[in-house]
């Protein structure tokens, strides 16, 4: 299968060096809005993929993988349902809202990837989500800085901020807009789940935590569930967590099997 990342950062960056050692891809294409990022990973990798524009890597590839950005994934899965190509989104928020581009893939016959990202679970909502599920909560917990820069915190000083603080309680649907670079997590279970109006979100600063944790409670006609997730910082972005990365690799080894495990 050949592969092309669109998004040579962090967790473009780590997917691409992990194809290395997943049998049945390969890497053929890079994108990025920053060419020199491409070329720069390029360089690293045995392959040497080319550098090419996002039609042209869409147009050459089998998968595309799309660890960009939301902007870039309202491009990139138009495209690649023009296109007929199966794809991978990491930037998951940007498909609220575009249920009816899903639906035209789902048509069509073209894949759509959405790897589990910074959390763990979703394997449980969907099962539960065959019954009957009542009610969905997130709880995000985040050192004050590493929500610098999100819409709805613009009037507040997170520097200021020295004790466990909620800064944001209402829907997945209010948080995404809010935080559009903090809550990937959000918009993947209300896709899993029971939607972004119905997913409760709340989303505290803590100064006394250095890892973002995620606490995800699902009650419905299969019991209750309780996941809690403390993530470490990708090695090579403290922004990141590295489990966003390590989802996309072990989604990639599933697609690549023929040995399907779990959900």
């Amino acid at each position: 299968m050949k592969v092309g990342i669109i998004g040579c950062g962090t967790i473009g960056s780590e997917i691409a060096k992990a194809i290395l050692h997943i049998p049945n891809l390969e890497l053929i294409s890079l994108c990025d809005v920053d060419r020199n990022k491409a070329e720069r990973l390029s360089l690293l990798l045995p392959e040497k993929p080319s550098i090419d524009s996002l039609s042209e890597l869409i147009s050459r590839v089998d998968l595309a993988i799309e660890s960009a950005s939301q902007e870039v994934a309202k491009i990139a899965l138009p495209l690649a349902i023009e296109k007929e190509k199966d794809i991978m989104i990491m930037s998951v928020g940007s498909l609220l809202g575009k249920e009816e581009l899903l639906a035209c893939a789902e048509k069509k016959g073209i894949k759509v990837y959405l790897p589990s990202g910074a959390i763990a679970g979703i394997d449980g909502l969907k099962a539960a989500s065959c019954a009957n599920v009542e009610k969905v909560t997130l709880v995000t917990r985040k050192p004050p800085l590493a929500l610098k820069g999100a819409p709805y915190l613009k009037d507040i000083d997170l520097s200021e901020i020295k004790e466990e603080k909620v800064v944001f309680s209402g829907t997945a649907e209010e948080a995404i807009k809010g935080f559009p670079a903090n809550i990937n997590v959000a918009a993947t279970l209300s896709l899993a789940g029971i939607g972004i109006k119905r997913t409760e979100v709340r989303i505290v600063a803590d100064p006394k935590i250095t890892r973002n944790i995620h606490e995800i409670e699902i009650i419905g006609g299969s019991g209750r569930i309780l996941i809690r997730c403390e993530n470490l910082p990708s090695p090579t972005n403290p922004k990141t967590s590295y489990l966003a990365s390590l989802s996309a690799i072990a989604l990639l080894k599933q697609i690549a099997s023929s040995v399907k495990i779990g959900t």
